[in-house]
């Protein structure tokens, strides 16, 4: 007898999560691009058309804003690597409380624009923990209907702790809202918190620039930690040598590499390295 098909599969929301993480290992590199939605003008963002240009091939999928997309990725590249489009905003760092997000792009431009999946900031333990949390199951109960798959990125103010306990919990809030993929920090003993929520995917960000062996580390110990991926921007675009930086996260996430080995490919291609502005 053919088994039967899983008559719970959804078909538009898993092709997606298959172009956004690939199916053959379960993991993804996403290059995180968004952060002039609230930065302005950023360091390693300014010439955003080159930096995407010179960074587009290395990555399983770039994280972006709208005007990111119509701006700044070239006619021959479009279509090349999925969009994961970040849909939520309404705040700038000139301002204390970041929480104040409300949803900037809707569904249907999501659609019109081949998103792969949306995404939206929640901060938990924030001002506007509320306002945040409706934004993101607002925006699942818009996306589910036309089999997008949302992110929810786990916001950190300013003075919340970036540990466990917190992490875990706004990991958790999101999932059950109906988040696809949840995007959080890495913490101490991050195991349990992807633990927490599984299956539900975990990427984890970069953060802040720090260097090449403390981001490397990151991304290995996330990895082994059980976590699909990472979501890597400033740690790669703002480098010294962003080609060989992404490269060796590839190697990283996607070849298992141990962190000496990484390092030894991004030293690799330290010769002719270019800063991006």
């Amino acid at each position: 007898m053919c088994p039967m098909p899983n008559a719970y599969l959804d078909v538009g929301i898993q092709s997606r999560m298959n172009r956004i993480i690939s199916p053959k290992d379960n993991r993804v590199v996403m290059l995180a691009v968004d952060h002039p939605y609230f930065q302005g003008p950023t360091t390693g963002l300014k010439d955003m058309s080159t930096t995407i240009k010179t960074l587009l091939p290395y990555c399983d999928c770039l994280m972006t804003t709208r005007g990111a997309v119509r701006a700044n990725i070239a006619p021959e590249d479009v279509g090349s690597k999925p969009i994961m489009l970040r849909v939520s905003g309404g705040n700038s760092v000139l301002f204390e409380e970041l929480s104040d997000e409300k949803l900037t792009v809707t569904i249907k431009e999501a659609i019109r624009m081949d998103a792969a999946g949306v995404a939206v900031s929640v901060y938990v333990g924030a001002a506007n923990q509320q306002q945040t949390i409706m934004n993101l199951t607002d925006m699942i109960n818009q996306a589910d209907e036309y089999g997008i798959p949302v992110l929810a990125v786990t916001a950190v103010g300013k003075n919340m702790a970036r540990d466990l306990r917190y992490l875990a919990l706004a990991s958790r809030i999101c999932q059950d809202a109906g988040a696809r993929i949840i995007k959080t920090y890495y913490c101490d003993e991050f195991s349990k918190l992807v633990d927490s929520v599984a299956p539900t995917p975990v990427v984890v960000a970069g953060g802040k620039y720090s260097s090449p062996p403390d981001a490397m580390k990151m991304a290995y110990d996330s990895i082994q930690a059980g976590a699909v991926g990472v979501d890597f921007g400033r740690n790669i675009f703002q480098d010294e040598n962003p080609i060989g930086m992404i490269k060796a996260i590839n190697a990283i996430v996607h070849g298992n590499h141990t962190v000496k080995e990484a390092l030894d490919i991004y030293n690799a291609c330290l010769p002719g390295a270019r800063k991006l502005e």
